[in-house]
């Protein structure tokens, strides 16, 4: 027997819903069937499934074949719910049923992309942490108050885990195979798939929000940071000065060297970008999204969208309600 032989095989049960994130797919997969090649041994076994055991399509409309539909699991089974695009059209109740079904056995249920927000729906994450891909952590969080919403790239909240997909995919089963079988075998898989993060669990503070916004001066990206956690009740460009032990003037010219914007018009844009988004993903009305994001009122709210994006939130609405489903990734 090698070092890392396990006679209890652990299989994971991907679900696809329709359009889902393949990278995130591939992603999870390929580290599994890895650790096999590495250990020379079955460690992991896995089975595709779909809501109906037709073949799901998915984000780039490549349809994938699948070998079962819904199956009864056992309690040392992984379901890995992989989403995408129209998360709250797939989340069928059917699905829902399944999962609060088998996860009543003990089984263990991961999201990947947006396969936290099934888990939610069908009860799986109350009172847990997760994490969702982040164009869809603004109408998350709204939906699901007694969710703890992460920033990391993974969570691991008992039995519950959640990814933001895409490559942290990878560092969500490299997790689990740390571990199942330690960091030796972990560490020989991310070698092999030339990935450098190897680690428990990834805050998203690598990619701060300054260098999301193309600079990275420290105190910058705290405040733009504080900015993107004060929505609802933006803070004055003053205190945010003071709380970097700055003068309002050096703020102003901190946003204007790098951002070629003044603090007040960037928060702006920050606030309108997550109502844009609660606009388009969530069905709240005008009203509850105004007071989200820190608008007196709708009015307010909605003379400042006009004049960010040139049209009514209305009509937004509107336009992406019939080509892009609430929660459809844009």
């Amino acid at each position: 027997m090698n070092e890392f032989s396990n006679p209890d095989k652990r299989r994971f049960v991907f679900l696809l819903l329709e359009e889902f994130s393949l990278i995130s797919f591939a992603s999870a997969l390929e580290p599994l069937r890895l650790s096999n090649s590495i250990a020379n041994d079955v460690l992991y076994e896995w089975t595709i499934v779909s809501e109906d055991g037709e073949p799901v399509a998915c984000s780039s409309r490549n349809e994938l074949n699948v070998d079962h539909d819904l199956v009864s699991l056992s309690h040392r089974d992984i379901i890995i719910i992989c989403g995408g695009n129209g998360i709250r059209r797939t989340s069928t109740k059917r699905v829902l049923n399944w999962l609060r079904r088998e996860s009543l056995k003990g089984t263990t249920v991961a999201g990947l992309h947006t396969g936290a927000y099934a888990m939610a729906k069908a009860g799986l994450l109350n009172g847990r942490r997760a994490t969702i891909h982040r164009e869809h952590r603004d109408s998350f969080a709204e939906e699901f108050p007694d969710v703890e919403l992460s920033r990391s790239t993974f969570t691991v909240d008992g039995k519950r885990l959640t990814s933001v997909g895409g490559t942290a995919s990878i560092e969500l089963i490299l997790h689990v195979i740390t571990e199942e079988h330690g960091e030796s075998l972990a560490g020989q898989v991310a070698e092999q798939l030339s990935h450098d993060a190897l680690c428990p669990e990834i805050s998203e503070s690598r990619q701060i929000a300054g260098i999301r916004h193309g600079m990275r001066h420290p105190k910058l990206a705290s405040v733009i940071r504080t900015m993107e956690e004060n929505i609802e009740e933006p803070i004055s460009a003053l205190v945010l000065a003071r709380s970097q032990g700055m003068s309002l003037r050096q703020l102003e010219r901190l946003f204007r060297r790098h951002l070629n914007s003044s603090p007040k018009r960037f928060y702006m844009e920050i606030r309108l970008h997550r109502a844009r988004n609660l606009l388009i993903q969530t069905e709240m009305t005008l009203l509850d999204i105004a007071v989200a994001c820190g608008f007196g009122s709708p009015s307010h709210f909605s003379k400042c969208y006009r004049l960010r994006y040139n049209t009514t939130p209305y009509r937004d609405r509107g336009l992406h309600s019939g080509s892009n489903p609430v929660g459809e990734m844009r």
